[in-house]
């Protein structure tokens, strides 16, 4: 059965002297801009775009240009937020995959750099009621396109990519008035229902992971793994100062063993997010694109198809990680 979700037209009336008065004002007649009013409002309460969604950065730098808005929602999905100050045009929806494209290649590391915070306390203290080792952060991206109106074309656009491949994405259509005391008003709607876009299956736009190991020369391996380990992040770090001398100590190390390392060698916020480390490290190990970690790391899943556990430096590759950590 097809659904077909329509964004309702918000019409604004005000009672004056006991009869009803239609207004009819825009951003643009009282001098407001998206950029300098429009995002402020937004920034100071996000609810308006939907429930348990945090703004965490603003004009972000991608490589397909800068991005309005970026937040995060309370199952770590991050949230690409492309504003208009008018009608939402059908090129609206290419740009803000676009950057939904660039994002998804972000782990936590680095989407913390690029927002100039520590996401893993930002995430804490905005919910409280999460648990940071459950959650996936940035494994799915949604898309929100808010403006004040919205052409045809891209609403149909909207609702085929939804119903029929579950993609998360929606149109926020805002209605701005100023009453004649100068209360300025704010209301909105949705091309697709917030209930059904909660609901929705999300497939698009993941992070490909894979267990390939690389097939690099030491000479090469040696160059990426440098590399990888000079970024100023915080989960390279820790493999590189953690479960690399665990592993080179025990032969192999479970996660809880992993977990415990944590606290032995002292890894601020240790207590609170161990758990979320040790996931932070799989995750990064499991990326398809770092297939040079797994070529000198192994491990497998006994408990669960995606827990990895029992991680080992590979016997071919221990003396090379031992010269590596003590050079570099």
């Amino acid at each position: 059965m097809e659904v077909t979700y329509i964004a309702t037209k918000i019409t604004s009336w005000e009672i004056i002297n006991g009869k009803l008065e239609e207004i009819n004002t825009n951003l643009a007649d009282e001098g407001r801009t998206e950029s300098y009013d429009l995002e402020e409002w937004i920034l100071s309460n996000s609810e308006i775009l939907g429930e348990g969604i945090a703004i965490i950065g603003r004009q972000i730098n991608t490589r397909s240009g800068p991005l309005d808005l970026l937040g995060i929602d309370k199952n770590g999905n991050t949230v690409i937020i492309e504003i208009k100050r008018d009608k939402l045009p059908r090129e609206a929806l290419a740009q803000a995959i676009d950057y939904a494209a660039a994002v998804a290649e972000w782990d936590i590391d680095q989407l913390s750099e690029e927002i100039g915070k520590n996401l893993e306390d930002f995430l804490s203290d905005t919910f409280e009621e999460i648990t940071l080792e459950n959650l996936n952060i940035n494994q799915t991206q949604r898309i929100l396109l808010v403006g004040f109106k919205i052409e045809d074309s891209l609403n149909r656009m909207i609702e085929w990519l939804s119903d029929n491949f579950s993609v998360s994405i929606n149109a926020v259509i805002l209605h701005y008035v100023k009453t004649q005391s100068g209360a300025e008003l704010l209301s909105k709607t949705t091309t697709i229902p917030e209930e059904v876009e909660k609901q929705r299956t999300k497939k698009k736009f993941t992070i490909p992971m894979s267990d390939e190991p690389g097939n690099y020369d030491k000479d090469e391996l040696k160059e990426l793994l440098i590399n990888y380990f000079k970024k100023d992040l915080k989960t390279p770090r820790r493999i590189k100062n953690v479960l690399l001398p665990e592993c080179l100590k025990k032969g192999t190390v479970t996660r809880e063993e992993l977990k415990q390392a944590f606290l032995d060698y002292n890894e601020p916020n240790a207590e609170k997010n161990k758990g979320y480390f040790v996931s932070l490290i799989s995750n990064q190990i499991g990326m398809e694109k770092n297939d040079f970690l797994r070529q000198i790391i192994s491990y497998d899943y006994p408990n669960h198809s995606w827990e990895k556990d029992n991680y080992k430096i590979r016997d071919e590759y221990i003396d090379f990680v031992k010269e590596l950590i003590d050079n570099n």
